[in-house]
């Protein structure tokens, strides 16, 4: 309860932001324009938590309101964004009395031409990251193995059979001997997931396709959200560890954000990693927390996702906060981390600087 007060109470004070700051911007403000921004803002505010309880009700998408409404998100976070620039530079008005209108009517264009690239930019497919990782101790017969690494896919009320489809078509291009899923496969009900992924079946590297647990599947129904990695084919590294080859060890945990949000404690990286089979260490972690320790247990390749590398910019600084490690690649004590801007998207349809990704990773011995 404490954390949905704390999400209505900013889903408010964005709107009444944004409202304050375009009440005065005609010179001469009629009736008609305020009335309209009211309204505007009203529908705004009531139209994601709306979309999401009739989702709920009807144990579907209801995909017009649910596109319209999870893309307000993006465009009301960009107004929010342009038009504090715009504040900071004018002094909130105070000080620059004879402009401030101009700045904040070039800040609602800047944010509207920013959402119009944002949208192209979120419905783009997925480039192709390229990473070499040198092991130390890795067998010469795993010298050049390909990785595939697949996060934050969020299929089912948007990205459907097609999305999955294409996507499959893109990592089998790769030629992996591995494809690994970083956790949130599913978006906000499992049960719109379940018809979406058994075209994940078509993946046949020799080594597998294996997954773990992401934060989203917790809120869509965890129980429920198994069910579908299992009807993809993915199977689940939980707390644990398997020699997946001799001489190459694959661990993973549940999600450690959920879990912390959830209470859930249990000392899950111990547990994964803590007398593991002796090898080369490759370990998925959904968040990228606790990354130290697993360096510490002698993991030689973490893999994250989660962040989503703050989808639209400059969301990033804030997510920062939470996540040092918030994109891209790191050494961290020897071991190599990369961490996914993620395969779909989270909530609207848009990404900012910030687009999707399939990760290809190649193993050198060192």
């Amino acid at each position: 309860m404490a954390f949905l007060a704390t999400v209505l109470s900013v889903w408010t004070l964005m709107h009444l932001y944004v409202l304050s700051r375009m009440w005065n911007l005609p010179p001469t403000p009629s009736p008609a324009w305020r009335t309209g921004l009211i309204l505007a803002a009203a529908a705004g505010w009531v139209g994601f938590p709306l979309a999401m309880l009739l989702a709920r009700a009807a144990g579907r998408a209801v995909a017009p309101l649910e596109i319209a409404a999870t893309t307000w998100i993006g465009v009301l976070f960009l107004l929010l964004v342009c038009l504090l620039v715009a504040d900071l530079v004018t002094g909130f008005g105070w000080w620059a009395t004879g402009w401030w209108r101009q700045a904040r009517t070039i800040a609602v264009a800047a944010a509207g031409i920013l959402s119009v690239v944002a949208l192209v930019q979120g419905l783009r497919a997925p480039e192709i990251r390229e990473h070499v990782v040198d092991v130390k101790g890795l067998r010469p017969e795993y010298d050049g193995l390909r990785i595939a690494q697949l996060s934050d896919l969020h299929v089912g009320p948007f990205l459907k059979t097609r999305w999955v489809e294409e996507r499959i078509a893109q990592v089998e291009a790769l030629r992996p001997d591995l494809v690994l899923v970083t956790g949130d496969l599913v978006e906000q009900d499992a049960a719109l997931a379940e018809p979406v992924v058994p075209p994940f079946r078509r993946l046949r590297p020799r080594l597998g396709v294996w997954g773990v647990t992401g934060n989203h599947e917790y809120y869509a129904g965890f129980e429920r959200s198994l069910r579908a990695f299992e009807m993809a084919g993915i199977q689940l590294v939980r707390d644990a560890s398997a020699e997946i080859a001799p001489g190459l060890v694959l661990a993973g945990v549940d999600d450690l954000s959920a879990r912390r949000q959830f209470g859930i404690d249990g000392r899950p990286v111990d547990r994964a990693l803590v007398g593991r089979p002796p090898g080369t260490t490759i370990y998925m972690s959904h968040s990228p927390w606790e990354v130290a320790r697993a360096a510490e247990l002698g993991v030689n390749l973490m893999l994250s996702g989660h962040t989503h590398a703050g989808q639209i910019w400059p969301f990033i600084h804030l997510v920062r906060l939470a996540y040092p490690y918030v994109s891209g690649r790191y050494d961290v004590k020897g071991m190599t981390l990369i961490v996914s801007r993620g395969t779909g998207f989270w909530g609207p349809p848009m990404r900012l600087f910030r687009r999707s990704e399939i990760t290809a990773i190649t193993l050198r011995t060192r």
